[in-house]
Formats: structure tokens, C-alpha cells, sequence
């Protein structure tokens, strides 16, 4: 069914990184099912380079290789492609026929468990796992009427359509927010500011101060994960991958969590819902929020404000200041920004009244935020639960 042999992505050295067309990693392939029209990184390539890697609505795109086995053969499928896009060395990029399958119907069958196991049957490897496109292309699969294919798609397609409209209009949310702190505190029109006095260059009432005096910088830990008791209980247990492979502010679910006695066996601290999470190894400067306590592991700087009503003017803050914080982070294996070095770091803290009022003015923003996300949560559970109906025929088309 293959319309070309299956294909490796592209490889380039740093400094062709930063500019050209866009490119398609694994970051974008664990965040998102259907990949086109997301912000990505770019790569210098010469025309022989893009028309080798390039990517067409309709490509089915597997994770070749991965740290962890679940990325190992994942599938993504490439749509609303609106400008040449190419995809990287981790990848395998698969064409099919469409003359005789639907490339919809197939991105979800390889979603499925007949799929899934499909794919599991040809991962191999040890500290890494991946798959290679000559085991991709001799994998037997399920092969109805290509009108079928297509019925099936269609309806399983309904359930993302809703899903991508509902992640559009996060991301023009959170846009709003950020124009909002961009307005207020750094051109410096809140409202009321013809009104009030400058002092030493500063809008009366205003002060530069250090982080660690406005907020609690907390870090995590990790229980034994050789303790089975240890694991699967109640507790929320954030990782770094959580957040990182989140596509919005708010995180309503963990991968894992902890027992109590899991909980007790390590340094770690359980954090008050509303708490903000920060990455600071590696992948520095991705953030979460989440409804609920939670502990985390080592990878994290947990920000829990100590004045009132400043929760949201911090995040906006901070996440204006990612290209500062991995100018500071430190380290050989893998760069970190420390706790001491983030609580050193100076901010300038608006007044209690301008704070007030920021908060107010974005409380509806995060909240709709929140409400969107937890659609799409319950959309994709819709979605997963009625995939593998529809592929063993329980339900018909």
C-alpha cells in the first residue's frame, strides 16, 4: 500500500538551526496527533535536502527511536500543512496509495490496540527503542473497502476537528495574556498610569526586588521506582515529560503517581493546587498549572507565591524571561538553573493595586484556559473508547 518506500528525516548540524522551513521533531510527534500548522523549529536545507524530506498532508509520521517505548513507532499524521515542512531524523515518514488506502483510517488504526500491538511486535532495542521502515513495511495489517476507510475516518475525524478548534483558541487565550503583561508592565500602560507618579524611574509604588522575597522556589525528589508500593496510589507525581508534552498552560492529568508511602520515602514536598511549575533541566522554561496538589520530581523549580493575588503576573513574568533563564543555567551533562540562582535573579513587582487588578484581569483567561483543556480530555477519551468499536466492526459505520 505503500505509494513509496518509507523514509528516514533529515539531519543537520547546530548552525544550520534557527531559520528556513519548518521541521518536524518528536516533540511535536508526542504533543500533537495532527501535525501541520503548529509553530516549529527550522532548518537551513538545500532544495535537494527539502524535496527528500519533505512532508505532504496525508504522510503518516512514526517515531523511529526514543528514550522511552511508548515513543518507539508512535504515529502522528501530517495535515493543514501550510508551508514546506520537513521532518527530522527520529522520524520515518510513510506515503501511502490513496488509490487504495485512506491515510486517515491508517493514523488510527496504528491508534488502536490491534495497531499498537502491531507496532510493539517490531520494537527492539535496549537503552534506546525504535523501529526500523523495513519492519514498517512488512507489517501485516487490516485492509477493508477503502469507502469503509474512509467512513471510519470521517467519524473518528469529527472528534478532532473539535479538539484543534478547541487547542486554536487556547493559544489565542494565552496570546491574549501574554499582550496583556506586554501592555501593562512593559510598556508600562496599566491603567491609571497617566495618573501616577514616576519615582527614580519607577511608577510610584513600584520596586525592583529579588524572586526569592515575592516567592517560594521549591524543588522535587523521586521515590525508589524499585518499591512497587511505592507506586500507582493517590498522590499527583509530576515529571518534566508531563509538562514538556503538554500543548497549554493547564496540565489536568499525570502520567504517574505515588502512594503515601512513596511520598514519605523521599524529600519531596506536596504543593498546594495553583502552584506553578517550572522546568529548569535540559528543557528549561516549560510551564504548568494544575487544579490539584502535587509532588514532583528532580527537573522542576515549584514556584508558590507569597503575596496575595501575584500567582498570574508570575507566570506571565516568567515565561517572558525563558532566554534568561537558560543564559544562567549551568552544568556539563545537561544544563539546570539552579534554585539559589533563580531566587537571586532581580524582577521589578508593580503595586499591590496594579497587581490586584492583573489578576482580575487574566482570572477569566487561565480559567477558560482550564475549561478548554478539560474538553479536550473528554473528547479524547470519546474518541479512544470509540476507535476500537469502530475498527473490530462492534460498531458499524
Amino acid at each position: 500500500m505503500f505509494a513509496e518506500p518509507s523514509r528516514n528525516g533529515v539531519y543537520k548540524s547546530k548552525e544550520h538551526h534557527g531559520s528556513g522551513v519548518k521541521v518536524i521533531n518528536m516533540g511535536e510527534l508526542f504533543a500533537h496527533d495532527r501535525i501541520g500548522s503548529q509553530d516549529m523549529a527550522r532548518l537551513q536545507l538545500t532544495e535537494q535536502e527539502l524535496a527528500q524530506a519533505a512532508v505532504r498532508n496525508g504522510d503518516l509520521l512514526f517515531g523511529r527511536r526514543s528514550l522511552v517505548e511508548e515513543g518507539a513507532g508512535r504515529c502522528a499524521l501530517a495535515w493543514g500543512l501550510e508551508e514546506p515542512t520537513v521532518f527530522e531524523s527520529s522520524i520515518i515518514r510513510v506515503r501511502l496509495d490513496q488509490g487504495v488506502a485512506c491515510p486517515a483510517f491508517y493514523y488510527y488504526y496504528f491508534r488502536s490496540p490491534t495497531g499498537r500491538a502491531r507496532i510493539r511486535s517490531i520494537v527492539g532495542g535496549a537503552t534506546v527503542k525504535g523501529i526500523r521502515g523495513s519492519d514498517l513495511q512488512r507489517i501485516e495489517v487490516d485492509r477493508p473497502p477503502l469507502d469503509v476507510q474512509d467512513q471510519i475516518a470521517n467519524r473518528l475525524s469529527h472528534f478532532d476537528d473539535l479538539i484543534e478548534i478547541n487547542r486554536r483558541r487556547i493559544a489565542l487565550l494565552e496570546e491574549s495574556a501574554r499582550l496583556l503583561y506586554r501592555e501593562w508592565f512593559v510598556n508600562l500602560r496599566f491603567p491609571g498610569y497617566q495618573l501616577v507618579s514616576m519615582v527614580d524611574g519607577l511608577p510610584e509604588k513600584w520596586q525592583v526586588t529579588k524572586y526569592g522575597d515575592i516567592l517560594d522556589a521549591i524543588g522535587g525528589a523521586t521515590p525508589s521506582t524499585k518499591r512497587l508500593d511505592y507506586w500507582d496510589g493517590d498522590v499527583v507525581w509530576l515529571t518534566p515529560t508531563d509538562v514538556t508534552r503538554n500543548d497549554c498552560l493547564y496540565l489536568p492529568v499525570s502520567a504517574r503517581k505515588i502512594t503515601e508511602a512513596g511520598y514519605a520515602s523521599c524529600s519531596t514536598t506536596l504543593l498546594p493546587a495553583g502552584t506553578i511549575f517550572m522546568t529548569s533541566r535540559a528543557s528549561i522554561g516549560y510551564f504548568a498549572l494544575l487544579d490539584q496538589p502535587a509532588c514532583t520530581n528532580q527537573g522542576f523549580i515549584a514556584i508558590v507565591p507569597k503575596l496575595s493575588n501575584t500567582r498570574n503576573f508570575l507566570l506571565l513574568n516568567l515565561m517572558s524571561r525563558v532566554d534568561e533563564f537558560e543564559a544562567m543555567a549551568t552544568g556539563s551533562t545537561f544544563k539546570e538553573l539552579g534554585k539559589k540562582t533563580f531566587r537571586e535573579m532581580r524582577v521589578l513587582m508593580p503595586s499591590q493595586e496594579v497587581l490586584d487588578a492583573f489578576e482580575a484581569a487574566t482570572l477569566p483567561i487561565i480559567e477558560q484556559v482550564t475549561v478548554l483543556k478539560k474538553q479536550i480530555v473528554a473528547l479524547i477519551r470519546a474518541r479512544d473508547e470509540l476507535l476500537p468499536k469502530l475498527m473490530s466492526g462492534a460498531i458499524q459505520v
